[in-house]
């Protein structure tokens, strides 16, 4: 499942004219007041709207595909048809037929499914991708230069077979994920351009646990994701008690990072010879921010409160 996550949170493009649209679905089993399947859409790993089949709600996230959909309604009524007809279905029969590979009867069981396209704007080049996990780990994989699924669990053999002898469906899939998806993110790149190619520079922190704990440069609210931070001494740059975060997404669809330096051995004297640096693509000149004492933001004497707001909203979820 490893694969899986890292394509979903931390899948990034890497080049200005790079472009990816994604679902992600997960449908479970046994789990009380958890929705029988959710849904995601993302577009260059911005959310864009989401389905629950509790609420019965299909929210769109951005502001930009909400006047697209108004240009396109029927476009809205195939995903709302998806959401809520076909996909529940589809996926209530696939769990069930999973679960039998595994001699599963009953339990907590979650699968998932992520699929979707990468469009290079420059050279046209347009690469697609599915891919199953179950029960938290890499289940199926579609090779869609044989035409194949790839098995990644012994247990998935059996469906693999299966689903390799279709072959109406593997070219209905390939189609889609290297004919229709990319159709379709041109379209939305085109409408939401002025969002998806902006830039936005972000709020740089220094932060600290305790004394004796690394010094955190945290950046947020930054646009695109591709972005880097990193740690100089004297203007070289550190590699040695350097701890690089992952780039994270916020709520709003602006990303966030952080680097860990560790201090321990660092005298005060010499935290002046210290500096972080952040650098956003497209954008030329660099945030740097000094290692200084002053500036270190600590949560020292809050640990408290929020044990108390933890224990206050646990109970009120209870009742």
């Amino acid at each position: 499942m490893k694969t899986l996550l890292l394509l979903l949170l931390f899948c990034h493009v890497s080049s200005p004219v790079k472009h990816s649209l994604m679902f992600y679905i997960a449908a479970s089993t046994g789990i009380p007041n958890l929705p029988e399947l959710i849904a995601f859409g993302l577009i260059d790993d911005v959310q864009a709207g989401h389905c629950d089949t509790n609420k019965k709600i299909l929210e769109i996230n951005l502001d930009w595909m909400k006047t697209y959909f108004d240009k396109d309604p029927e476009h809205l009524e195939m995903y709302t048809f998806e959401c809520f007809g076909n996909l529940p279905k589809t996926f209530k029969a696939l769990i069930s037929s999973v679960m039998q590979q595994f001699n599963q009867s009953e339990g907590v069981h979650i699968l998932q499914r992520i699929h979707g396209c990468e469009w290079d704007e420059e050279t046209g080049e347009v690469n697609g991708f599915m891919q199953f996990g179950y029960d938290g780990e890499d289940f199926l994989s579609l090779d869609l230069k044989t035409l194949t699924w790839i098995a990644l669990k012994p247990e998935a053999v059996a469906i693999k077979l299966s689903w390799d002898a279709n072959k109406a469906a593997i070219e209905g899939n390939k189609n889609l994920m290297t004919q229709i998806y990319p159709e379709w993110l041109k379209k939305y790149v085109n409408h939401g351009k002025s969002s998806l190619l902006r830039t936005a520079l972000p709020s740089v922190s220094l932060l600290q646990k305790t004394p004796s704990s690394p010094v955190s440069c945290h950046a947020t609210g930054f646009y695109p994701d591709r972005a880097m931070m990193f740690w100089r001494k004297d203007g070289e740059d550190l590699d040695e008690d350097v701890d690089r975060g992952e780039i994270l997404p916020n709520h709003d669809g602006t990303f966030q990072m952080r680097a860990d330096l560790n201090i321990s051995s660092v005298s005060p004297e010499d935290w002046r010879r210290y500096d972080c640096v952040f650098q956003l693509s497209g954008v030329k000149e660099d945030i740097i921010t000094k290692l200084d004492q002053a500036e270190i933001r600590t949560n020292r004497g809050k640990t408290e409160i929020r044990a108390i707001w933890m224990l206050t909203l646990d109970l009120i979820f209870k009742f």
